[in-house]
């Protein structure tokens, strides 16, 4: 169980670090552009933790499938991004993969091997 917050906290600061880039404005605003960096560096630290028990592919993506659905409620919220109503059904098909990897992913009856 351990293992799947690492995961989240992965999600949440790619998250960040997608908004701050936004927020960059193509890296003429320093700090969002640091910040952003620095968030990137922290989502795949904890990812790489989780990659340690989570199949690489599951944990990829579980990252990006929820990065993309939170990032463009983000979008949506705070940048004033339109959506049409195919966008909000496609993007909810990737929400319910994501879901539906996590729910299917027994990690104790498969466990990751790993390169010594």
């Amino acid at each position: 169980m351990k293992i799947w917050i690492f995961l989240g906290i992965a999600i949440l600061f790619e998250v960040a670090g997608t908004s701050m880039l936004k927020a960059s404005a193509g890296f003429t605003k320093m700090a969002f552009a640091g910040g952003a960096m620095l968030a990137y560096w922290v989502s795949f630290w904890f990812l790489s933790i989780a990659l340690v028990k989570i199949p690489v592919g599951v944990a990829y993506a579980i990252w990006s499938g929820a990065g993309i659905c939170l990032i463009t409620v983000i979008g949506w919220l705070v940048f004033r991004q339109s959506l049409s109503m195919m966008q909000i059904g496609f993007i909810g098909l990737i929400l319910v993969g994501a879901i539906g990897l996590n729910l299917s992913t027994d990690l104790e009856a498969a466990p990751v091997q790993t390169q010594t």
